[in-house]
């Protein structure tokens, strides 16, 4: 269970977020002055601090600055009463994740919590060891991995761009965080922003902020990612799907560290490693006029390209054993490892999804065993995969026979019902599976806690 520590001078706020973000399964623990935050800080080690930027005594500012010197990847909101308030300008450049504006609206913090937990995330302790207790491991002893071991620690203590390749779910982004730990930079900001997850009208904002007036809905300023980064680490990733007119001013930040807030006219200096990831073959992009080659050879100064699980599958093995132990924490379990089934059918499956998937398969057998080893039956869909990739038709086939009765039926509203009927099937065998666990059933199925309620609501 995430632990957050809501600071505030009021004791009214402080009781209301606390009965808020308690619905939502966080441990909330209180501090109502800067100073009684720095001690509780110290003593309970909260995952993210959400904090009010005025305070009497130790105001917020100061009060950032101290919970940074003694937990640098700590991950903070601030409060304030003013939407333009220089002093939130200020704590986003000291190191705040966001800020947001009193009073505040219930749905935009539990999901402002939720995108910051995730960055705080990213921020844990990488580790080339999978005796890692804590944070995220890179696991691998085939040749291949060894290479990019060894290409990590050449590049970490430069500032030089670095462009990581390779199919989707291959750990880009884990061997970004590795160089940013291993950098002079490790006690910095380390920031992911996934360019195709952004939509493309409001990229251009996300990056480089803009101000008051710059746009309809632009009600206040707001600081972009790299302001916010200033001194650390950018983790670009999927920069493949960055929009032709945004790569032009992307690389104007390679050349000489400047941004614009858009609708501004001052030129802000940041100090901004790059790492961009991407799946995609932007050489032949580049030919399609779809990326800018300056732009290319800007980030590709030292290249690493990340393989696909089929290609160390002699991995397979400590990878498992790895989330198998990352789960036993996550989950309270005491599950000792994956039987000889599972490994065979694991060697014997292509990975599409890679890494990700693997986990995604351990994740769900750890769900739902109750023995002392991951067997076939836990990870059951995993005893149907075939390596020919017929696993989807499989799937296909099941579901034609539903299908075609659901349009048998008809209607003016069939394809909302049939996607609502599947949904709330999908949410009620979750939750069966789980014994009613919602924190195992978001899990189960790949969305958040809040998601899944929601989704309950509906039913």
């Amino acid at each position: 269970m995430e632990k957050i520590l809501v600071v505030d001078d009021e004791a009214g706020i402080l009781h209301s977020f606390k009965k808020l973000l308690g619905r939502y399964d966080y441990d909330v623990i209180t501090a109502s002055s800067g100073e009684e935050a720095a001690e509780r800080a110290a003593k309970e080690t909260p995952d993210l601090v959400i904090m009010d930027i005025n305070m009497p005594g130790m105001d917020g500012l100061e009060t950032l600055r101290k919970l940074k010197s003694l937990h640098p990847g700590l991950t903070a909101i601030i409060m304030t009463a003013f939407s333009t308030s220089q002093k939130a300008i200020t704590a986003m450049k000291f190191g705040a994740y966001d800020y947001i504006t009193k009073p505040v609206d219930n749905a935009q913090l539990i999901s402002l919590v939720e995108k910051a937990l995730a960055v705080g995330k990213t921020n844990m302790p990488v580790s080339f060891e999978a005796e890692v207790e804590e944070g995220d491991a890179i696991i691998g002893k085939s040749a291949v991995m060894l290479e990019i071991f060894k290409k990590i620690g050449q590049v970490a203590e430069s500032n030089v761009t670095v462009l990581l390749s390779g199919e989707t779910g291959t750990g880009k982004e884990l061997i970004a965080r590795a160089i940013h730990q291993h950098s002079a930079r490790s006690g910095k900001l380390f920031l992911p922003v996934n360019c195709a997850a952004i939509p493309e009208d409001l990229l251009e904002s996300e990056l480089f902020g803009h101000e008051k007036g710059a746009f309809t809905g632009a009600d206040s300023r707001k600081i972009g990612k790299f302001e916010q980064c200033d001194g650390g680490t950018m983790f670009l990733d999927e920069i493949g799907d960055m929009p032709l007119s945004l790569q032009a001013k992307m690389l104007r930040v390679l050349q000489d560290g400047c941004i614009q807030r858009l609708g501004g006219s001052g030129i802000i200096e940041t100090d901004v490693r790059t790492i961009a990831a991407t799946n995609k073959d932007l050489e032949s992009m580049i030919s399609a006029g779809r990326f800018r080659e300056d732009l290319y050879w800007r980030l590709n100064v030292v290249g690493i390209h990340v393989p696909a699980l089929r290609e160390r599958k002699e991995d397979l093995e400590d990878l498992a054993d790895y989330f198998v132990r990352k789960f036993n924490r996550e989950f309270g379990k005491d599950v000792r490892g994956v039987s000889s089934g599972v490994l065979d059918n694991f060697r014997k499956y292509h990975w599409p999804g890679n890494i990700r998937e693997l986990q995604s398969a351990v994740q769900r057998g750890m769900v739902l065993c109750s023995g002392n080893y991951l067997s076939p039956e836990d990870c059951g869909w995993m005893s149907q995969t075939r390596p020919s990739g017929k696993g989807d038709t499989d799937i296909e086939k099941m579901l034609s026979g539903a299908v075609d009765e659901i349009l048998r039926r008809s209607g003016e509203d069939v394809y909302n019902e049939a996607v609502s009927n599947f949904e709330g099937l999908l949410v009620k065998k979750a939750l069966e599976l789980t014994g009613g666990n919602q924190a195992l059933a978001a899990r189960l199925l790949g969305i958040s806690r809040n998601t899944l309620r929601e989704k309950m609501g509906r039913r």
